[in-house]
């Protein structure tokens, strides 16, 4: 259980806490949600400890018996150990294994160990086996390559790997620490959507309490069970997902409006009937009456003003129907091939999502659409009369930092009125004197917002977007969407957002491997089709046909069988191998257990050549434990992938469009 009990935080004249009281339930599974500013980090670090607040108190019950695992927003430095020892020492487990090491060497030097000696060695053995320390390198390795590291990674130095990267090494340390309490605050930030799915299923079998802020809606109905909001300086909590959320909020929202305008109604009345007989000396009792009930009256804030925000991209100028051509793309940087012999185009009205996994090359991709780099080889062509609206991730860079926001925004060629440029720079978080603030010293997260903005004020007709949603709150967030939803031209999209791509595109474009595949339908249907071609590769086969065929039902029914067949026959065998190593596993664990017991012999330990020799007989098991372990987890997620693969009905699949 964490107690917040009466928590209170200023800074200066701002509250930020207004005396929260909250139970956290033992395994609960929560969202953090608010706007930006509300203080979500805040609380978190509070939670942990990092904060002193101005009163009230926080605990965690049986803190000392308790890890707590927190994953800052921020980007963070870590120093040059390679990556393998850096997270078995982050984790505990490098500090526990040199401990064993240094026992077992007292304890062959001695002739006869001390009984203190053997239960300090013991007790080691313990923990040691209970935190599965044989099987962690193992579970590392599975970790690491399920957040995206490769095999080459594992020796590297911490830090040369990029800001995001190191992110994922904190995450990884997090989980295989394995504690009673997690915090993560944005975890998906520096995720691809593969990496995303993978965190999901670890997740799911996470037996601690989760607290996490994230600005992903389909993670958050996926992992959560709560809602907690943070807003006006209290927290109120909601059960379900954030789908539940939404929609309960909403209800709420309404009753309390219809409360607002049935007192505003009551106090209009009570109005009318004193001012009716203020001076009216036989109703002088019930004047006095209704004016002290009016005082009494509580006044609802007014909030229909909060649903008429709205963000709308000017109407796009008519493009050519084929508004881009990509022929033979190539980029290279050095003796570094990102991607080759790519071919797609774009037609007027095409709503077209990149996606693949960090490092795949979809940035380097639209800044080549976009004319800012040029590529190795190949052409991007334009259609008749388009007009190319880009944001990067390094779209920020392009303001003018002597200027202020508002500014800018006058700038950004647009028939918007200063009225409607003033609305839209609060609904991106500019309010008040904000507008007038210099771009210079503004934050990145506040720089990539206005050229956001910018951007929808343009006349474009082709907008080419490297996760534009990046440094936006959930209500911003739908805002853009909902506008981009409505916006006339077309669109070229690098997200994350698994929920906003739903909605929002007709074709998936994945690049792996260097090469370019297409999916014709949202993102649930190219996962769907991934998926199907992952059984595919397990079984040995892959869908060869781009779109479907049409077969007679007798020839669909045969194939249907065929690939039943094909896929009993792999699952049996997967299992059956599944079964050997299990019992390899066994047998092994048996006989370590069998010599750590001798090893906490004294008649055993008298013997130098005997300890030795079973040191030496341990080390062998152990190595041939971490291999089974690791061969164990493939067998595992081969079987699992089997079993998740749709039933089968016949032909018919994606293929890549580069063969």
């Amino acid at each position: 259980m964490i107690f917040l009990r009466d928590v209170s935080l200023s800074f200066g004249a701002r509250v930020l806490f207004g005396g929260i009281d909250w139970a956290i339930t033992e395994r609960s599974r929560i969202g953090l949600v608010g706007d930006n500013g509300t203080g979500k980090t805040t609380l978190l670090r509070a939670i942990l400890g990092q904060v002193e607040l101005d009163g009230g108190s926080i605990e965690i019950a049986g803190r000392r018996d308790r890890a707590v695992g927190y994953l800052p927003q921020d980007l963070v430095e870590l120093e040059a150990a390679p990556l393998m020892d850096f997270i078995k020492d982050r984790t505990g487990m490098g500090d526990l294994e040199r401990d064993i090491r240094r026992c077992e060497e007292e304890i062959s030097r001695e002739t006869t160990p001390s009984a203190a000696l053997l239960e300090r060695y013991e007790n080691l053995l313990t923990v040691f086996r209970n935190r599965s320390g044989y099987s962690f390198e193992a579970r590392t390795r599975q970790v690491l390559r399920g957040l995206g590291f490769r095999e080459g990674d594992f020796g590297k130095a911490c830090s040369d790997f990029s800001g995001g990267w190191k992110m994922r090494i904190l995450l990884s340390v997090i989980l295989l620490s394995d504690p009673s309490v997690m915090l993560l605050d944005e975890p998906t930030n520096h995720l691809d959507t593969e990496s995303m799915e993978w965190l999901e299923g670890y997740l799911g079998n996470y037996a601690g309490t989760l607290i996490t802020v994230s600005h992903d809606r389909t993670f958050l109905d996926r992992m959560v069970g709560q809602i907690a909001e943070l807003a006006g300086g209290k927290v109120s909590v909601f059960k379900g997902s954030y789908t539940a959320y939404l929609a309960e909020r909403e209800r709420r929202r309404e009753a309390l409006e219809q409360e607002r305008l049935r007192r505003d109604g009551e106090i209009r009345r009570t109005l009318d009937f004193v001012e009716r007989f203020r001076y009216k000396a036989t109703k002088a009792r019930q004047v006095q009456s209704r004016i002290k009930r009016l005082e009494r009256l509580e006044v609802f804030e007014d909030l229909s003003e909060a649903r008429t925000v709205t963000i709308r991209f000017p109407d796009a100028p008519r493009s050519g129907r084929e508004v881009l051509t990509v022929r033979d793309l190539a980029k290279s940087y050095g003796t570094l091939e990102v991607f080759r012999d790519l071919h797609f185009s774009v037609s007027r009205g095409d709503r077209v999502a990149l996606v693949g996994v960090n490092g795949s090359g979809k940035s380097t991709l639209t800044r080549i659409l976009s004319g800012d780099e040029d590529p190795t080889a190949g052409t991007v062509e334009l259609g008749l009369n388009v007009r190319i609206g880009f944001f990067s991730q390094e779209s920020a860079e392009n303001l003018d930092y002597g200027r202020t926001a508002w500014e800018e925004v006058c700038d950004a060629g647009s028939r918007a009125t200063d009225q409607e440029r003033r609305n839209l720079l609060g609904a991106f978080l500019f309010s008040g004197d904000d507008i007038h603030k210099p771009v210079r010293v503004l934050s990145g997260g506040e720089k990539s917002r206005l050229a956001l903005l910018k951007l929808i004020l343009e006349d474009t007709n082709l907008l080419i977007l490297d996760e534009p949603t990046n440094h936006l709150d959930l209500k911003t967030k739908d805002l853009f969407q909902d506008a981009l939803l409505q916006y006339t031209g077309s669109v070229v999209i690098v997200s994350h957002d698994r929920y906003f791509l739903d909605r929002m595109v007709n074709r998936v474009l994945e690049i792996r491997d260097g090469q370019l595949r297409e999916y014709a339908g949202n993102y649930s249907y190219f996962i769907e089709k991934r998926e199907m071609e992952r059984a595919g590769d397990a079984q040995g086969t892959r869908p060869a046909a781009e779109g479907v065929r049409e077969l007679p039902q007798k020839e669909v029914r045969r194939l249907a069988a065929e690939e039943r067949n094909r896929l009993s026959r792999t699952r049996t065998a997967l299992k059956r191998e599944f079964s050997e190593v299990e019992g390899r596993i066994g047998a092994l664990e048996a006989d370590r257990a069998a010599r750590e017991e001798m090893l906490c012999d004294p008649h055993v330990l008298r013997n130098g050549d005997r300890v030795r020799l079973l040191h030496g007989e341990l080390r062998q098991i152990r190595t041939e434990l971490e291999d089974l372990y690791e061969r164990w987890g493939d067998l595992g997620q081969r079987i699992e992938a089997l079993d998740a693969a749709p039933p089968t009905n016949g032909a018919a699949a994606e293929s890549p469009r580069n063969p």
